[in-house]
């Protein structure tokens, strides 16, 4: 079985859970939103790591070779099959030839494609992501463009995929254009001035036009070091707020570097990264830190969200 790419849309690209490759200086990459890439996957009987696509803002227009099962989840992007608009965040059956569009953003930034069998281009150091920035992985490490067909792998079809129910609302991220992302303060806490701290949890930060899949500049109130900026290179994470030395903080994303050499105010907690992940340029995130407990509760949370509404009692799609 195969996709058709008829048009590719703003930016539709290959991902999935991410390459484990920063000891070797390699970028993660992955779905920028991976718990609706999870629930995408969850849904179509994948498991939780399988290729689907990310699509940016502009959705494409693609088609299906033969029948299989979909889900689309995280941005509302207005998808439609054949013409006829579908709902989000459940099942649908598809069959050959059917056309899946997009008639206009409503809502998010990145809507996730999951289909029955995954995405089956040829992995690269274990992940089929794709890295735009070391054009590597996913499809020619690009961004899809008309006439492409990507394989899919072979799924056992199951009608019991479409009689699950759709992933209850009330338990999706609260996804909004100026979220509330809780943070761990540090690893650099004691680079900053508690002025600085203070600043960061009462200020308000738009993201700026420079922002990309590797990190988001932020403009708001500036973030003042106790004695510079600079520290030795060290390993960085999804999610750390770095501080250059005009005071300006960056949250790294996805594709954000292997190692930096700026100190870090804060890391956002893992299940707070999709509502950052569905922010555009423009819209403005405030800052609230808090325990490890309280971060390890809010994933678990996640976690228990993904079982309870997707899978068998017995089974599980997230290990901690």
């Amino acid at each position: 079985m195969a996709i058709e790419i008829l048009k590719p849309g703003l930016l539709t690209t290959v991902q999935d859970l991410g390459r484990i490759g920063q000891r070797l200086g390699i970028s993660t990459a992955g779905a920028m939103d991976s718990f609706a890439l999870r629930v995408a996957n969850a849904l179509v009987g994948n498991e939780p790591g399988a290729a689907g696509l990310e699509i940016t803002l502009m959705g494409p227009r693609l088609t299906f070779s033969q029948g299989a099962v979909i889900a689309i989840t995280g941005a509302d992007l207005g998808a439609r099959l054949d013409g006829r608009e579908i709902g989000p965040w459940k099942a649908h059956m598809v069959a050959p030839g059917t056309t899946l569009d997009f008639s206009g953003r409503r809502s998010g930034a990145r809507a996730y494609l999951g289909i029955s069998g995954g995405i089956a281009v040829e992995p690269w150091l274990g992940s089929r992501s794709t890295d735009l920035t070391a054009h590597f992985g996913g499809l020619e490490g690009r961004a899809l463009l008309p006439g492409d067909r990507l394989p899919v792998g072979r799924a056992l079809l199951s009608m019991s995929l479409l009689k699950r129910p759709a992933f209850p609302m009330d338990s999706l991220p609260s996804y909004s254009s100026e979220p509330t992302v809780r943070v761990i303060l540090g690893p650099h806490r004691d680079r900053f001035t508690d002025q600085a701290v203070s600043a960061l949890q009462s200020g308000s930060y738009a993201i700026t036009p420079t922002s990309n899949r590797q990190g988001y500049r932020l403009d708001g109130p500036k973030l003042t070091h106790t004695r510079g900026p600079d520290i030795i290179s060290c390993g960085i994470p999804l999610g750390g707020i770095q501080v250059p030395g005009n005071g300006d903080p960056i949250i790294l994303m996805a594709d954000h570097q292997s190692t930096g050499g700026y100190t870090m105010i804060a890391t956002a907690i893992q299940a707070d990264i999709p509502l950052v992940a569905q922010c555009l340029p423009g819209d403005r995130l405030r800052f609230r830190a808090v325990s490890l407990e309280e971060a390890r509760a809010a994933l678990r949370r996640q976690v228990d969200w993904l079982e309870a509404a997707t899978m068998e009692p017995e089974a599980s799609i997230w290990d901690l």
